[in-house]
């Protein structure tokens, strides 16, 4: 309507050229004047619909956390409701845990266990110790025994005999020394290896059971609302991520600014950028007052790639054919004055209307100023969506 209204005047002045004159207005006297307008305005709405696109698909993205449990069995206890606000370890439900603490009492009574052959090897080897002191002062006195024997015999006082049976018993104490000896040692390996070994074990079990008695106690690891929540007292913990117990919608993180995505047709490629000026009006927003209805923002990024072209690993070949849709490029807006943060609702559907000013010279200028008729379509566009009540509607983008 604007752009029909700017590129009129060759009509009009050949309108008041003909009626100075006193000659009727026929069309053969004005098809000079029609041609070009029709003309002036094919290139105005090309330079303002190619210059200054539009995009319908405009959203506010936000992220879920499906909750579900890390261990089976029936709910005993449901501290929230749905709607509710929690905060990061907040209980949102307890499983049933007498298994749990069944096991985490075993790996207990697994420390006392150890604890009595900890006091047991203690035992074992003072006695293995006091068995060597004792076996090697008895060799000590056979070893004298039989060099007197050997003495004695050697002067014909004592026998042969005599020396072969004491050489008979040093050979058995020095069996009986070897004996204690090894016994000594293997008293120590266990209290230097074996139990200590089995104490780590059993430390292990016991991080295990607890571990496990936490699983039945689900937390909330974000601050966030409650939403979704379908499960009751008694009913079975879902471990599957495709059937959550309940979502959570997180708050916003303060020191990440909010990003409203769109998507543009391919065309519109060589005219978006980074830093592109654009305005945004979003369906939450509208409101009688028309106060922060449209809201001023830029482009932050652009998706290198197209999601309608990506190639994942499948059974089948990949069939062009069936790729009928193009695709969008999908652009990333954030909103110049962050007090506009808080008044955004999540998941909100927008119009996005981007603006080129970056285009040197006087056509640049020219073109800039042509984005003007875009800002006051786009503000009408409001306008009816608040009298329809029908909100924003619309599809595609230009």
């Amino acid at each position: 309507m604007f752009e029909l209204a700017l590129t009129s005047f060759p009509v009009i002045i050949r309108y008041y050229q003909l009626k100075w004159r006193g000659e009727a207005m026929t069309v053969w006297n004005m098809r000079t004047a029609v041609v070009l307008w029709a003309i002036l305005a094919f290139l105005l709405f090309m330079v303002i619909f190619y210059f200054h696109p539009k995009s319908y698909t405009g959203v506010l993205p936000f992220p879920t956390i499906s909750v579900v449990a890390q261990t089976s069995g029936p709910v005993t206890e449901l501290a929230v409701h749905n709607g509710e606000r929690v905060s990061a370890g907040d209980l949102l439900f307890r499983i049933e845990d007498s298994a749990q603490k069944a096991a985490l009492k075993e790996a207990e009574a697994r420390f006392d266990e150890i604890a009595a052959a900890e006091a047991k090897a203690v035992d074992t080897l003072k006695v293995a110790e006091a068995s060597v002191v004792e076996a090697r002062a008895s060799l000590d006195q056979l070893n004298i025994d039989l060099e007197n024997a050997r003495t004695l015999a050697a002067r014909d006082v004592g026998t042969q005999d005599t020396v072969r049976k004491l050489e008979a018993s040093v050979a058995v104490a020095e069996a009986q020394l070897e004996a204690a000896l090894a016994q000594a040692d293997l008293a120590q390996v266990d209290l230097s290896q074996a139990l200590p070994a089995q104490r780590r074990s059993a430390e292990a079990a016991m991080e295990s059971a607890k571990v496990a008695l936490t699983q039945t106690e689900v937390h909330a690891f974000t601050s966030g609302v409650i939403t979704q929540l379908a499960m009751s007292v008694g009913s079975p913990a879902s471990k599957l991520i495709v059937s959550p117990a309940m979502v959570i919608i997180p708050d916003r993180p303060d020191d990440i600014p909010i990003r409203v995505i769109a998507g543009f047709s391919q065309v519109a490629r060589a005219t978006l950028y980074e830093g592109m000026p654009a305005e945004i009006a979003c369906d939450s927003n509208i409101g009688l007052s028309f106060r922060d209805a449209v809201l001023p923002a830029k482009i932050s990024s652009i998706q290198p790639a197209v999601a309608a072209g990506q190639v994942v690993p499948g059974g089948k070949l990949l069939e062009l054919n069936n790729l009928t849709s193009r695709g969008s490029l999908l652009v990333y807006f954030e909103f110049e004055h962050p007090r506009h943060h808080s008044i955004m609702l999540n998941g909100s559907g927008c119009i996005v209307q981007a603006y080129t000013n970056n285009l040197p010279g006087f056509f640049g200028h020219v073109i800039a100023a042509t984005g003007v008729i875009k800002a006051v379509g786009l503000r009408l566009k409001v306008w009816g969506a608040l009298i329809s009540g029908i909100g924003l509607a619309g599809g595609g983008g230009h």
